[in-house]
């Protein structure tokens, strides 16, 4: 595994189920990365990753890791309702910043937050980590280069009831600390706040990153049998339409994947779950030579390629291909909508929402 000489030293905050799963081994695996510290509250936790990863520094608080001149930038993997006060402090302190998703917890936050990042001179990046999926990549390109006027937009993601007998045989086993930092409460507590935090956050950010802004959306959501199906009606920017289905759990095999007709060619994507590091299977149509094309074979490790873009954005100038804390704004300001529509039953504009989902 090469390395660059150039490398971004990053911190990573939080030493928990995602930073064991996924940021910890992408950043030592990122050719443009140096995993220079690790932080976390919880003392038997922050010390077993330390033993396990070796970075140079190991802090306790954030405010000592941030006080570190040899951290460039923060990874923020903590729980939803600490990323924008912690996203803030570390602005504020002069670093970049990468913060998983969503955003946050509330509109009003997000707001806040961006124009903190506006008036910094700091990239800032959400872990939408589908986007450096190549096949999703490829799909993009398609649609930007190729497709012409959009017609209409259909994404699902239908999360299994044998989801993690299939998960847990790929993930190593985390490790957890009765002392770690949680939020009031247990969040996994309220299933239909927690599945569209979760799970609806990458089909809106997909759905934007391949049809456009969003404007209106209505949502319906069924309740049977332990699971729980979101049927939206979106209206994108362009005047496309589309359709978002989020059914958890589904009696059968998971399956996110999505389809797009447009004026010259149509896309359609198969996703798989993020650790069997696998290229989703994209087939565009193209009108113009009457072929479909499909990428395979890329690296896929969805995790290491969101931060060796984000390195390559603060170390050479690269434009930007991760979300941007505009986007996690406007996806955050969906996932609400999602939630007022399911309540009134009615049509909402992304536009005219407060408050948190």
């Amino acid at each position: 595994m090469k390395k660059d000489s150039h490398q971004l030293r990053i911190g990573i905050l939080g030493c928990g189920p995602i930073s064991q799963i996924a940021h910890f081994d992408a950043a030592k695996k990122a050719r443009n990365i140096e995993l220079t510290a690790i932080c976390d509250l919880a003392d038997d936790l922050r010390e077993r990753m330390a033993a396990v990863h070796q970075p140079r520094f190991v802090f306790r608080d954030l405010d000592s890791m941030l006080a570190e001149p040899q951290v460039d930038a923060v990874l923020i993997g903590v729980a939803d309702q600490f990323h924008v006060p912690l996203a803030l402090k570390a602005i504020a302190a002069g670093k970049h910043v990468l913060v998983e998703k969503p955003l946050g917890v509330s509109v009003e936050e997000c707001e806040e937050l961006c124009r903190k990042v506006r008036d910094s001179k700091m990239t800032f990046q959400i872990g939408n980590n589908r986007r450096f999926d190549p096949g999703i990549g490829f799909a993009r390109d398609f649609v930007q280069q190729e497709l012409g006027q959009l017609l209409s937009l259909k994404a699902w993601y239908w999360d299994s009831i044998y989801r993690y007998t299939m998960t847990d045989n790929l993930q190593p086993i985390s490790m957890t600390s009765a002392t770690a930092l949680r939020p009031e409460g247990n969040p996994k507590a309220d299933k239909r706040r927690y599945f569209v935090l979760t799970h609806a956050s990458h089909l809106v950010d997909t759905a934007r990153w391949l049809g456009g802004d969003i404007t209106s959306l209505r949502a319906r959501l069924l309740e049977r049998f332990g699971a729980f199906c979101w049927y939206v009606d979106v209206e994108f920017a362009n005047g496309a339409l589309g359709h978002i289905d989020l059914t958890i759990p589904v009696r059968g095999d998971f399956e996110e994947g999505f389809q797009i007709q447009g004026e010259n060619g149509s896309v359609k994507g198969h996703v798989f779950l993020p650790w069997y590091h696998k290229t989703s299977v994209v087939e565009c149509f193209s009108t113009k030579d009457r072929q479909y094309r499909r990428p395979i074979g890329e690296d896929a490790f969805t995790y290491k390629l969101q931060l060796e873009a984000f390195a390559d954005t603060i170390l050479h100038g690269s434009p930007q291909r991760g979300a941007t804390v505009e986007d996690g704004t406007a996806a955050f300001r969906a996932l609400v909508a999602i939630a007022r529509s399911v309540e009134t039953g009615e049509r909402v504009c992304l536009a005219d929402v407060s408050g948190g989902v």
